[in-house]
């Protein structure tokens, strides 16, 4: 008998890639080349369907995360140490930087609520994401990423028409491609937040906790194709509130704060109301999301206990949470660190996505291996990986 739609882990990766920084990229993107890049949206969903597909179904079958496949089968010593090294230094202390950004984004949307940015706002925040994951409860924590991202769709997309949108030129910019001058570097940004590496671990060890049967595997993919078109949605809300608002008016904003507050004149108090809404829920999904997942990564991949109420699981989350909390906190600019994850996570993806890859194919998938298609499909999604990791890595060494 087919069981109805539920939402599970692919809720957790999209509330992981719609963050505070989606959220200005978007806005930016929007402010600067109206609805002319929504195209880029539509790709950087479809690679991340195909990606993330991967990494379920390695999850349910092999009841394995990423980080414990990679571990486990890749038996040449060089290369093992290499990709731990890798992943220890990318998804780690990257994640610590990023947990940064998504406090001080949730404490945004809080000040444009109460009217005010207090430095307790980000301690408070953090205290409430490691609560949530001190509980130990995957349910609870899917639960609450699944409240959020619900949230979220409806503040951004309530905005969306609140400034009402000009359809035809929305219709154009999601199905026509097009590179208006000096859009690339915004289409790089728009694909690299949403293609995110981290999530990866993320679902493939969530999945594995939610689902125990290859059997399943429906279940895992019928989850989703609903849940990272709804992500895509959300950013697509955010490029158009923008453009509407913004683009070819002699306007500017330089972040998410200034766009919810620009759009009183435009759309009144709601639409105010309902971007500092969204923004504070994009910051807390990220928040929980960014620590759970390097938690998964690092387990896997120095074979620590993936129980979330494991001491080593508990004790990687708190760093994130912490340093996070630091950052955001003294308003610190970590402009080294940045440097470094963004290196890090420019080499991250297209080497994930080849290990994810390559465990698709291994022999432990039984015959669930990927086809030629799925092949066909994750290497055209790997080569853009590549093409954006290099100019990932060439932007921070100033090469070009």
């Amino acid at each position: 008998m087919r069981k109805g739609f539920s939402f599970g882990p692919a809720t957790l990766v999209a509330a992981a890639f719609i963050g505070p920084g989606t959220v200005v990229t978007a806005s930016l993107a929007g402010a600067n080349y109206g609805y002319a890049l929504l195209w880029a949206l539509v790709f950087s969903v479809l690679a991340t369907m195909i990606l993330q597909e991967m990494a379920a179904r390695l999850g349910v079958v092999t009841q394995q995360g990423l980080g414990e496949a990679i571990r486990k089968q890749v038996k040449q010593p060089l290369l093992r140490w290499g990709a731990i090294v890798l992943v220890v230094a990318a998804v780690i202390i990257g994640n610590s930087v990023y947990q940064g950004g998504n406090l001080t984004g949730a404490s945004m949307g809080v000040a444009g609520v109460i009217g005010e940015q207090a430095a307790w706002l980000p301690i408070v925040l953090g205290g409430l994401a490691a609560g949530l994951l001190w509980r130990g409860s995957y349910v609870l924590l899917e639960r609450v990423l699944i409240g959020l991202v619900l949230l979220m769709s409806l503040t951004f997309v309530a905005t969306f028409l609140l400034v009402q949108p000009d359809w035809t030129a929305f219709f154009k910019g999601l199905l026509v491609p097009s590179l208006p001058t000096g859009s690339v570097l915004t289409v790089i940004a728009l694909i690299g937040t949403t293609v995110v590496p981290y999530n990866l671990f993320l679902h493939a060890a969530s999945s594995a906790k939610k689902w125990q049967q290859p059997e399943q595997l429906n279940e895992a993919r019928r989850d989703l194709w609903v849940s990272i078109p709804l992500g895509g949605l959300i950013s697509v809300a955010i490029v158009s509130t923008a453009a509407a608002a913004f683009f070819g008016k002699a306007l500017s904003i330089e972040g998410a704060a200034d766009l919810s507050q620009s759009l009183q004149p435009l759309a009144g108090d709601w639409a105010t109301w309902l971007m500092a809404l969204g923004l504070f829920a994009a910051g807390l999904s990220s928040s929980i999301t960014a620590p759970l997942a390097s938690a998964y990564a690092l387990s896997g991949i120095l074979g620590r206990s993936g129980d979330l109420k494991g001491l080593p699981f508990r004790l990687t989350w708190i760093g994130i949470i912490t340093i996070g909390v630091i950052i955001a906190s003294l308003q610190i600019k970590p402009v080294t660190v940045i440097w470094f994850a963004q290196v890090a996570n420019g080499l991250l993806l297209p080497i994930m996505a080849l290990f994810l890859v390559w465990a698709c194919n291994h022999k432990m998938m039984g015959g669930y291996r990927n086809s030629w298609r799925q092949n066909v499909l994750a290497l055209v999604v790997v080569l853009v990986a590549v093409g954006l990791g290099a100019r990932s890595v060439g932007a921070a060494l100033q090469l070009w």
